[in-house]
């Protein structure tokens, strides 16, 4: 009888699709791996593996999850994954049943995205180009406060993922340039278009890496992206960025709980929507594939509407 193929094996040929059929990005895949490997571990205590698992194994682990705590979002992810593991094993007739097929999801109630106000974010603004503006910094901490006053105004004008953003080539700050081309989800491109404070911010943070060539030591100047570092992805790091973006929130008077680079996004795609742009347009400007994962600001497009009929209706009341 052949040897079953272990966990380990069949979690890198799953992946291994998953980047050349789907063109899944190395955040989906690591989140994909990370959820396997909690499952496999899981099966590994109760005598079980991906090949020989039964539904009620499934179910089992789906109770585990609760047990540990685990929200409804993260348990429904965790199901996702198996899912897809499973359609995948079918497929290569490494298995010939689906146990994931018939299995059902905790219900998810949709919470609406934690929104800051425009003054709010106006409030972020101001700071960071206070502090990249300071005459007593050192050429160093300059260069760091243009870079998160020049990542504030990228993200804000242009709703990108945090991904996407900190990934940026060093092209997308040309000169005059409107639109920068971004590659999302799924390597799928499209256009964004940057407004004047954006790209005023963008110039001003490249000419201070330009002069930070004649430090020698400075080698990430040379670098192919816009926002460079000396890790190992060579560009800064989501979580680096994110941490500068909620020292910015204290010293911006507010709350660090409440900001991070997905609640700035959310900012973006909101205040579009208060002041009256359409959501598909939202929807192209954010990378969804679907206008139902947009869907979920409609209660700011709700919200506009009540006041339109308020405000202008003729038998509205004064």
């Amino acid at each position: 009888m052949p040897t079953k193929p272990s966990d380990t094996k069949l979690t890198g040929l799953f992946l291994d699709m998953l980047a050349a059929e789907q063109g899944a990005g190395p955040n989906t895949l690591d989140a994909y791996r990370r959820d396997l490997t909690d499952f496999s571990e899981f099966l590994g205590r109760v005598g079980h593996n991906f090949a020989d698992a039964e539904t009620q194994t499934l179910r089992d682990y789906l109770a585990d999850l609760d047990a540990r705590g685990f929200k409804s979002t993260s348990v429904a992810r965790r199901l996702s994954a198996m899912r897809h593991l499973y359609r995948f094993l079918l497929n290569e007739r490494i298995r010939t049943d689906d146990p994931a097929a018939i299995l059902s999801g905790p219900k998810r109630g949709r919470g609406l995205p934690k929104v800051l106000s425009i003054a709010d974010v106006d409030r972020m603004l101001r700071r960071a180009k206070e502090l990249s503006e300071a005459e007593d910094a050192s050429p160093s901490k300059r260069l760091r406060a243009l870079r998160l006053y020049c990542l504030l105004e990228v993200l804000y004008a242009t709703g990108l993922r945090v991904s996407e953003l900190v990934a940026l080539p060093r092209s997308a700050a040309k000169r005059d340039a409107r639109m920068i081309v971004v590659r999302g989800k799924g390597n799928k491109e499209r256009l964004v278009p940057l407004n004047d404070a954006s790209r005023q911010a963008m110039a001003d943070y490249l000419a201070a890496t330009e002069a930070a060539k004649a430090d020698k030591k400075n080698s990430v100047a040379a670098s192919k992206w816009l926002f460079p570092s000396f890790g190992e992805s060579g560009h800064l790091t989501r979580q680096h960025f994110a941490r500068d973006l909620k020292e910015l929130a204290v010293a911006s008077g507010l709350q660090a709980r409440l900001v991070s680079p997905h609640v700035l996004r959310h900012a973006f795609a909101s205040h579009l929507l208060h002041n009256g742009a359409d959501l598909r347009i939202v929807q192209t400007l954010l990378g969804h594939t679907d206008i139902s994962t947009t869907q979920i600001y409609t209660h700011v497009v709700e919200e506009r509407l009540k006041s339109l009929v308020r405000d202008l209706h003729p038998l509205a009341e004064n």
